[in-house]
């Protein structure tokens, strides 16, 4: 007897559960003191978005201009930007952290701030004032509460390129009365300091300008008890200034007489950092750097510039302690990438130093550590492959290996994207030196593949485990060096059965442009590699990287291999060409033993035939011998492994379809195109069973989880979505949704059979059927016509219990009936009880009433109706709008039924006027014989 087997449930929805957008294109960027939301520029707006788990809480509208400068207030209650309009907006900062569905609207703006674009600005510890400065040499304050300025500073010779606030928040270094100053800096290499207490004409000029940088001045910083000041400039040199000086400059008074002291500061020490220096700051006192005891009169800073790496220097005498990061120079194939640091940011609560990149990069180094614990990846550009792996970096011991915990993208570029699927936090996997191009992994999902521009393809590997959860990456292990044209295919094997289920891969397929496959031996490829220090103070281990060795080159297709696939049993190998067709081939491979080489070739087994345009994508199924192709025709064919022949075709796509893969089975096809959508489709009817769409352009990239359960898609727009399978949800919605309605309608049926028509009313108005309601109506007054119902006061509808509830019907219920008895009044069947039940409000309630129901909409307490506006957004209809709207609605229908019933009446009058001329007295003096009769009687 032969056991049925029970087939997997078909997916019907998938809802948008995240995605990876454009976190950062270029400009300013701020961080709240706690470290907890960063500040970052996309194009002309202003997004806020969660360090913690990378989720976008909201943006800040903007001016359609491009944003300058940004800063953000110590108490991180208000945002300050400039843009290139030369405007000044204020905003407050949600202290939420649900994300907000509409932008951010600034609750202060100012048009013309200055007359000249800002390109630094900085908010004062206090979270009371604003400095900016612009590119003619201005620089002003600002009150931030009331919007004026109260101070100029001009005759800066230049472009302001740093601010710094000096104000000591350390009272017991204050020995005299307290300072509050402002140090500025310009391209004509000085540093000044302006006093801001000063409120006399000498207050527009500087206390002090200092001289010793060669070049601009990029950054100024003063420490938390007001004695020193540090800056850098692109002279590649660090200089300490004591502003607490005892040296004393001869100034005259205002009359010009008497002479007194003013204390000047002194350059104490010039720090050499070798490199163009862009960000600089003091570090805290009592920061602890690798567990080391900190010591309360230690002085040290940090420094940021073209190298993209953060120095860690000791002030008092010089010298150099940390490192951290890679040096640019040091990174191999960058040529094409700019990793030099723009700016960096200091948070004192996390001791953690925030490096961003010119390459749209941010990075977070933990001081303790001296390691890389964070990462944003401002701008992936053009997505064309995504693949999940399973690298297992902390898994305990005993403890099941997660899946697909990862992401790997391949963009246009020849780094590689790694993300944490649930959060944004990336590495870089930096080794090709030209555009990677596909990706994909091995049968545990540990092992990545990925195929470049640059004729080779590469091998990676997940880092050793380490102690450290936040160092987790991974670096190139093997290298496949053969190809005479680009790599734009790459598979690896599928099976995952028995003893081979943690067995390393033993080949890998690589399809190219010069239109042949190659088959690699990778069974001596590590399978991790060591973690590589973030610090260039330690000495970094290097892994060994492997050169394959090629075991077959097939000479496969007339034009470019676009897509390579393997059997779930390792057994048969597939490829998609330009030529329009998808090939078949047996693999043979027999594992090298006792010092024998392993052995390799592929031998053509059929040619599926069929498509009208390039095949782009090729996937063999995971339960039955079946093949599917998408192709440039804009089609999904599912081809036979019998006899190679094409069994079902699927057509929904507009564009060219790119990538599809097979789920619940097989009886399931998912597939992306160049119309930007994704589209799930039941194999057995050829059916599109969900669209989901949230691209805006080509979709390149597609992955499914191991469970099935979640799809990636990437697309050229740059964004990243993550589906998930909502079918479960909405059946269950859709269940409670059904039981509560038939428990209404029930409810409802109780009602009537008792007579309650107020709470039968107020229900059928909360399931919003019309219908009943209207019958309702009917049967009221049907009934009250056959049974002749005598009442001490006359009823309108039929009922005076339904007189009742009219008559106090709440605010909501009276604008939903309105609205019911206008759809009632456009049909001739139903005119009747809609004018019936309009009578009755009329009579029942007074205009203020009716006006104040539709009033009360405004405030909530009712439904309007959603019309779509021009732009195909919903929005809502309510309050006098909608009353005129509902009264404009009603009144040319009841002037064409009243129109009828004038007519039906005058035609009754003709009708008599007939029978009375039909008749010509005939039954007149019938009548009166009657009469006579009965008289007789």
């Amino acid at each position: 007897m032969a056991v049925p087997v029970s087939r997997p449930k078909l997916r019907t929805a998938f809802k948008k559960a995240r995605s990876i957008a454009p976190l950062y294109t270029s400009g300013p960027v701020a961080v709240t003191v706690d470290g907890s939301r960063i500040f970052t520029t996309v194009v002309d707006e202003v997004l806020l978005t969660n360090v913690e788990n990378g989720t976008e809480i909201c943006r800040f509208a903007g001016d359609t201009q491009s944003v300058t400068s940004l800063c953000v207030s110590v108490s991180a209650q208000r945002l300050v930007v400039f843009t290139s309009s030369q405007s000044l907006r204020v905003y407050e900062i949600p202290q939420s952290s649900e994300p907000a569905s509409k932008p951010i609207q600034p609750t202060r703006v100012i048009a013309r701030a200055h007359d000249a674009p800002v390109h630094v600005s900085k908010i004062d510890p206090t979270s009371s004032y604003v400095a900016s400065g612009s590119a003619d040499g201005v620089v002003k304050v600002w009150d931030i509460a009331r919007g004026y300025v109260t101070h100029v500073f001009k005759n800066h010779g230049g472009v302001v390129s740093a601010l710094a606030f000096n104000y000591p928040q350390d009272p017991s270094s204050i020995t005299n009365e307290r300072k509050f100053q402002l140090v500025t800096a310009s391209v004509d290499t000085r540093i000044r300091i302006f006093d801001l207490i000063a409120r006399s004409a000498g207050g527009a000029k500087p206390e002090a300008v200092l001289e010793g940088h060669v070049s601009v001045p990029r950054g100024l910083d003063v420490s938390i008890d007001g004695k020193w000041l540090v800056s850098g400039g692109r002279d590649s040199v660090a200089l300490v200034w004591d502003l607490a000086s005892s040296q004393s400059s001869p100034k005259k008074s205002n009359k010009g007489k008497d002479k007194v002291k003013a204390v000047a500061p002194t350059l104490v020490k010039t720090v050499p950092v070798l490199e163009r220096v862009e960000a600089i700051g003091f570090l805290h006192p009592d920061e602890d750097l690798s567990g080391s005891t900190s010591h309360p009169d230690k002085l040290r800073f940090y420094t940021a510039g073209e190298h993209g790496v953060i120095k860690i220097w000791d002030a008092r005498d010089g010298k150099l302690l940390h490192t951290l990061g890679r040096s640019q120079h040091e990174i191999p194939g960058e040529s094409e990438e700019q990793r030099q640091i723009v700016d960096a940011l200091y948070l004192p609560s996390k001791s953690t130093v925030i490096s961003i990149h010119a390459d749209q990069n941010i990075l977070f180094y933990s001081l303790s550590t001296q390691s890389l614990t964070r990462q944003f990846i401002g701008f992936n550009d053009e997505i064309v492959d995504a693949s999940f792996l399973s690298p297992n970096f902390s898994k305990a011991a005993g403890e099941a290996p997660a899946k697909d915990t990862h992401l790997a993208l391949a963009t246009n570029s020849s780094l590689i994207r790694l993300y944490n699927s649930t959060s944004s936090d990336a590495r870089l996997i930096s080794g090709h030196s030209e555009i990677v191009l596909c990706l994909d992994h091995s049968a545990d999902g540990r092992i990545l593949a990925s195929g470049s521009k640059d004729r080779t393809a590469r091998v990676w590997a997940p880092y050793a485990d380490s102690n450290d959860a936040n160092s987790w990456g991974y670096s190139c292990v093997a290298v496949c060096e053969g190809h005479a044209e680009s790599v734009g295919a790459i598979a690896m094997p599928r099976s995952s059965e028995g003893d081979t289920a943690d067995a390393p891969p033993q080949f890998m397929f690589t399809g190219s442009q010069d239109r042949t496959i190659k088959m690699w031996d990778i069974s001596g490829v590590p399978q991790d590699s060591p973690v590589p220090s973030f610090s260039e103070d330690d000495t970094e281990a290097q892994t060994e990287v492997v050169k394959c060795k090629s075991l077959t080159t097939h000479k496969a297709h007339d034009k470019d291999i676009n897509a390579l696939d393997v059997s779930p049993n390792d057994r048969l190998l597939v490829s998609g060409s330009q030529d329009r067709t998808a090939k078949v081939y047996e693999i043979d491979f027999v594992p090298g033993t006792r010092g024998r080489p392993p052995r390799g070739e592929l031998r053509l087994v059929g040619t599926c035939k069929g498509h009208k345009r390039g095949v782009w994508t090729v996937r063999f199924g995971r339960a039955e011998r079946l093949l599917a192709t998408g192709s440039g025709d804009r089609t999904v064919r599912l081809w036979s492994l019998e006899d190679f022949s094409c069994v079902k075709t699927f057509e929904g796509h507009t564009n060219s379809v790119l990538r599809v893969d097979f789920l619940n089975a097989g009886m399931q096809l998912v597939s992306s195109a160049s119309d930007g959508l994704v589209k799930l489709w039941n194999v057995r009817d050829e059916e599109c069973a969900a669209t989901m769409d949230n691209h805006q352009d080509k979709v390149w990239a597609l992955a499914v989880s191991s469970d099935e359960t979640t799809i990636v898609s990437g697309a050229a727009d740059s964004v990243v979505t993550f589906w998930q399978d909502c079918t479960e949800e909405q059946e269950q919605e859709k269940l409670a949704k059904r039981t509560e309605q038939v428990l209404k309608e029930q409810d409802f049926l109780n009602y009537l059979s008792l007579n309650d028509y107020r709470k039968a009313i107020e229900l059928a108005l909360a399931m919003d059927q019309p219908g009943r309601l209207l019958s309702l109506f009917r049967d009221v007054r049907s009934k009250s016509a056959a049974l002749e119902l005598e009442s001490d006061e006359p009823s309108i509808t039929g009922h005076p219990s339904v007189d009742e509830v009219i008559r106090t019907l709440g605010s909501p219920d009276l604008v939903k009936l309105l609205r019911h008895v206008r759809t009632w009044n456009a049909n001739a069947k139903t005119s009747e009880v809609a004018q019936t039940v309009l009578y009755a409000v009329v009579k029942l309630r007074t205009a203020d009433d009716v006006m104040r129901a539709f009033g009360d909409e405004v405030h909530g307490l009712a439904l309007g109706d959603e019309i779509d506006s021009d732009n195909g957004e919903k929005h809502q209809v309510a309050g006098s709008t909608a009353f005129k709207e509902l009264i404009s609605a009603i009144m040319p229908y009841a002037e064409r039924h009243q129109a009828r019933l004038d007519k039906l009446v005058q035609e009754s009058y003709m009708v008599d006027y007939i029978l009375s001329e039909m008749d010509d007295g005939m039954f007149d003096g019938d009548d009166v014989v009657m009469d006579e009769a009965d008289d007789g009687q």
